[in-house]
């Protein structure tokens, strides 16, 4: 259990780094300069989180995961990719756009990076909680206890996140049920089970975390505009 405890502090602060960060290195990347340095962020974003995901899965049972779970587990690192990978270049592209809306190259290359990818992408992001979630309700730790504290930390990290990304990315639609749901459930059947569960407590309070903050967001301002919406204006 301490091993996997200390996977989820270092995955929540890698989904954390990774899903934010790139919007901040805005700018252009020596070596090619059409290019942005969080392009280059983009670019390694799978190649670390992937594996976290795939460490969690695999922790805490001695035998590995049957085919079924393996190839549930494969098809959704796939999804989570191919949208990730979508959007990086449509996005990448789309900066080199801004200036011929209208002209179908700017409708194709936008339709990628703003709708279908991040569809995909979060659509991963939500698959691969859930699997873990459900691979953890299946085998607990059954001979120690957790403190809950760092999973209390690290779901306040990946809620957060979870909750930029919906309402920036516009994936709430998709977002926010789940993330009900998953605390509805959690409410229901989880209590009782989270000191033995450190995976379904850190995505518990996470989902709990990001609906918090949906809720807030939309009292706000009367629904869930993007944070780079002119009417919000917190980023450019």
């Amino acid at each position: 259990m301490k091993q996997l405890k200390r996977l989820i502090i270092v995955f929540a602060i890698a989904f954390v780094f990774f899903f934010i960060s790139p919007a901040m290195f805005s700018g252009q990347f020596g070596l090619y300069d059409l290019i942005k340095n969080g392009d280059i962020v983009d670019l390694i974003t799978p190649l670390v989180l992937i594996p976290l995901y795939w460490l969690m899965f695999w922790i805490g049972r001695d035998e590995g995961p049957g085919k079924v779970e393996g190839v549930v587990f494969m098809v959704l690192a796939a999804l989570w990719v191919e949208g990730q990978g979508m959007h990086l270049v449509a996005n990448s592209i789309g900066h080199l756009l801004s200036d011929a809306a209208g002209v179908d190259a700017n409708e194709l290359t936008h339709f990628y990076d703003e709708q279908l990818s991040h569809y995909m992408w979060h659509i991963g992001v939500i698959g691969l909680s859930a699997l873990l979630i459900w691979r953890q309700w299946r085998y607990p730790f059954t001979d120690e206890r957790s403190s809950l504290w760092l999973e209390g930390v690290s779901g306040f990290l990946y809620g957060f996140t979870f909750f930029l990304i919906i309402v920036e990315g516009q994936t709430a639609l998709v977002g926010i049920p789940f993330a009900v749901i998953v605390t509805i459930a959690g409410l229901i059947w989880g209590r009782g089970h989270f000191r033995q569960q450190p995976l379904l407590a850190f995505f518990w309070i996470g989902y709990l975390i990001a609906t918090l903050f949906v809720i807030g967001w939309a009292i706000r301002w009367g629904g869930l505009p993007e944070f780079s919406d002119p009417s919000v204006g917190l980023i450019s």
